[in-house]
C-alpha cells in the first residue's frame, strides 16, 4: 500500500488532445504554417508546451517560435474545457485510493496555471497537491518536482508510485526513485510503457485501482 501516489494530467487522468491540437492548429494557422492531424499530437506532447510548439513547427520556421507559442498559449486559455474530459473510471479511481489511505498529488509538465486550473475544474476534491510546469523547477523527467512533492507530504521514494501515461512519466519515476505504474488508456500506449519499464501496467482505472489499493471497484 502507498502512501502517495502522485499522477500524471495530460493522457492519464484527462483526456486533453481534442483541445491540445485545436489550440496548436489554430496558432499554426494564424503564420500560415501547416496543422497537423490530431493524432499526431499523440507524439507531441508531453515535455511541456514551449517543447510542444518546437516540435509542430516545420523546419526552417524556427524564427516564428514565440509567436505561434504565444498565440497558442491564448488560444488554450479560452478553450482548455471545450473538449477535455476525465478518462472513464477516474473519478472513482482516485476516490478509491483515497479511501484506501493514499494521497494524491498530481505532477505535470503542463504550465502551472493551466495545470491547477484545470485539476480544479475536475477534480476538485479528490487532490491533495497540484504541480504545474513552473520556472526554476525542471520538468519531468527530471526528478525535482517528485522530491519537492515527497518532501512536502514527509514520505520517502519506497511509499510512493507514480503513475503516468508514457516513457517520461516511468523515467521520472526511475530518476525520483519511486514505483512507476503505467496506465495504457493514454496518449502513447502499452509498448512504450514497457520499452521504458513501468513496474507495473493497467488497462484501464478499474484495474489501476486494484494495483494501487489491492481492491476491486
Amino acid at each position: 500500500m502507498y502512501q502517495l501516489c502522485i499522477f500524471d494530467l495530460d493522457g492519464t487522468l484527462i483526456n486533453s488532445l481534442g483541445d491540445l491540437a485545436d489550440s496548436v492548429n489554430f496558432a499554426l494557422r494564424q503564420y500560415n504554417l501547416p496543422e497537423h492531424p490530431e493524432e499526431a499530437y499523440r507524439h507531441f506532447v508531453g515535455n511541456g508546451a514551449k517543447k510542444l510548439i518546437q516540435r509542430v513547427l516545420p523546419q526552417g520556421r524556427e524564427d516564428l517560435f514565440q509567436q505561434v507559442y504565444e498565440t497558442y498559449d491564448r488560444r488554450y486559455h479560452d478553450c482548455c474545457l471545450c473538449r477535455t474530459q476525465p478518462y472513464p473510471g477516474i473519478l472513482s479511481l482516485l476516490d478509491e485510493v483515497h479511501k484506501a489511505g493514499s494521497r494524491i498529488a498530481v505532477l505535470s509538465n503542463k504550465p502551472d496555471p493551466f495545470t491547477r486550473y484545470i485539476a480544479g475544474h475536475f477534480f476538485p476534491h479528490q487532490l491533495d497537491l497540484v504541480f504545474g510546469q513552473r520556472p526554476g523547477i525542471p520538468t519531468k523527467p527530471a526528478p525535482d518536482g517528485v522530491w519537492e512533492i515527497l518532501r512536502h507530504f514527509e514520505v520517502t521514494p519506497e511509499q510512493a508510485i507514480l503513475i503516468g501515461d508514457s516513457d517520461v512519466d516511468i523515467e521520472t519515476a526511475h530518476q525520483a526513485g519511486l514505483s512507476s505504474l503505467g496506465v495504457c488508456w493514454g496518449f502513447r500506449g502499452r509498448e512504450e510503457l514497457e520499452r521504458a519499464g513501468a513496474d507495473f501496467l493497467a488497462a484501464d482505472a478499474a484495474e489501476a485501482v486494484r494495483i494501487l489499493t489491492g481492491h476491486s471497484i
